[in-house]
């Protein structure tokens, strides 16, 4: 069938156009009549807020791009939408967001049209009903019912017949049953099961197996881990701020970071040390991973650098630390609008728009360098549910050579003796320890020349011991309250195994 400029298919008896043939036994009039949701017994579609927001989200962000987890907020907001609509509304959006790869099998199961050949602001509605049919507590009925109504309000009453005949055969079978059907079996396509199973797309599905090893257990394990919702979790800034104080206002102790503490429910900005800007949301693994390149031994320690800062987390914690010590923080990032955001977050640090492959300071002119890189984000698709399907790996060999530029420039910008932080927030391969070892061997491929003078002279393969210029150190060591972090000399933090964001360290000292 051809789709017409509408989404529906060139039959229009068929795919409940707006004039049913006659041999339904329906007049013009009234066929024009129920297009309007006015047919004779047909009550009007009623509408739901807390499902109009998630419907509104997930347009936004397929026609904008926007980001979810920033939108949400403002339009619950806007809309006065509050309490358990607001739960409501947040679950539904995310939820649907997490489960489109597998929500989008199921669909084309129950339909004679691909999902790609659907019109895109139905097709997200009736995503939002298979989320509800299958992932949810609310009555199968109920789902059907309100997803109808949403259609016929947002969409139009044509298209709702669709979306009925679809939502009906969904409900016919649980989850479990539907995966029986729709994915492949893992005897066959084991990382084609586990991106159908989890909704993961495969490259990523691949990218995250080959991090853990291959463990097909483990990588299940973090999967379903990336599908949770992650609990809001708080830093008390040192000096500024403690976790007493958070646990006051209602907050829990985080298990490992001893600034850290996680908020069982409610709005963040709602308590005071967050609204003051002395505690802050951040992930407790963004935490420790800033904390370790505090504890790291220097005979110097006056001067410290974040090469990346923006929006400003790892910074916020740096400073209050620098300053508990006497050292002052310069922090960094080439966009003016993620330094605005840094400079908000800071206190006493300066705060600069520079790029970091283009220093603006002088060789080893800092004792502690952070360089949180910019990666997939691969480690927290629990926190942005739309971004598994927004990254491509055809992205990745320009971010690591962009990554391997920052941290030829984050070694350069370290004395000797000092240390620098490299960090992503991603656990893919080619993001972390290939491109750690590719400069520690000097195998930059061209971008090491010229971009820091003398930088990678000297080194010689071997990346876990002292190897003539840089060592690594066993970060894992700095870090002894968290277990399970590999087999080192890296930190790898994971959702499964920690309850945080997948987030990798290396430790790295200018001899």
């Amino acid at each position: 069938m051809t789709r017409g400029q509408d989404g529906r298919s060139g039959s229009r008896s068929q795919s409940g156009g707006r004039r049913p043939s006659q041999g339904q036994g329906q007049s013009r009039n009234q066929g024009q009549n129920r297009s309007q949701g006015q047919g004779r017994g047909r009550p009007r579609p009623r509408r739901d807020e807390a499902r109009t927001a998630a419907y509104d989200l997930m347009r936004a962000v397929d026609e904008r791009d926007a980001y979810a987890n920033l939108l949400m907020p403002s339009l619950l907001r806007q809309r006065g939408i509050a309490g358990r609509d607001a739960a409501l509304a947040t679950e539904l959006a995310y939820g649907t967001l997490r489960g489109l790869g597998t929500y989008d099998e199921v669909i084309a199961a129950c339909s004679d049209r691909a999902p790609e050949d659907v019109d895109p602001p139905l097709l997200d509605a009736i995503r939002l009903g298979v989320h509800q049919l299958l992932r949810t507590r609310i009555p199968a009925h109920a789902a059907v019912s309100a997803t109808i109504d949403l259609v016929r309000l947002r969409v139009g009453d044509g298209p709702s017949r669709f979306a009925n005949a679809v939502l009906r055969k969904v409900a016919g079978r649980t989850l479990d049953e539907w995966l029986e059907i729709v994915a492949p079996p893992a005897s066959d396509d084991p990382v084609g099961n586990l991106a159908v199973t989890y909704s993961h797309p495969r490259w990523v599905v691949s990218a995250l197996r080959d991090a853990l090893g291959g463990d097909p257990g483990e990588t299940a394990a973090l999967l379903e881990a990336d599908n949770e919702r992650p609990r809001v979790a708080l830093v008390a800034r040192p000096g500024r701020a403690t976790v007493d104080e958070l646990v006051e206002a209602g907050a829990e102790r985080a298990a490992y970071s001893p600034y850290g503490a996680y908020l069982p429910e409610g709005d963040p900005g709602s308590l005071r040390a967050v609204g003051e800007a002395r505690a802050a949301v951040q992930d407790e693994a963004s935490q420790l991973v800033a904390l370790a390149l505090t504890r790291v031994p220097l005979e110097h320690d006056r001067a410290w650098l974040d090469m990346c800062a923006g929006p400003g987390g790892k910074a916020g914690l740096l400073d209050a630390v620098a300053a508990q010590r006497g050292a002052r923080l310069l922090a960094s990032d080439a966009q003016y609008h993620r330094a605005r955001l840094v400079w908000g977050t800071t206190r006493d640090a300066a705060v600069v728009t520079a790029d970091g492959t283009e220093p603006a300071w002088r060789p080893g002119a800092f004792d502690r360098v952070m360089l949180d890189a910019p990666c997939t984000g691969l480690g927290a698709l629990r926190r942005r549910p739309e971004a598994r399907w927004r990254r491509d790996p055809r992205s990745v060999p320009e971010l690591t050579a962009l990554q391997r530029r920052l941290l030829v420039s984050a070694l350069g910008a370290v004395r000797s003796g000092g240390v620098v932080a490299y960090v992503t927030c991603s656990p893919h391969l080619a993001e972390t320890r290939d491109v750690v070892e590719g400069v520690v061997e000097g195998v930059v491929e061209g971008v090491v020349e010229g971009v820091v003078e003398g930088v990678v002279e000297g080194l010689v393969e071997g990346a876990a011991a002292d190897v003539g210029g840089v060592e690594v150190l066993d970060a894992r060591e700095f870090l002894p309250e968290v277990p399970d972090l590999g087999d080192g000399p890296y930190a790898r933090f994971w959702p499964h195994r920690h309850g945080t964001d997948a987030m990798f360290l290396a430790l790295l000292r200018r001899r």
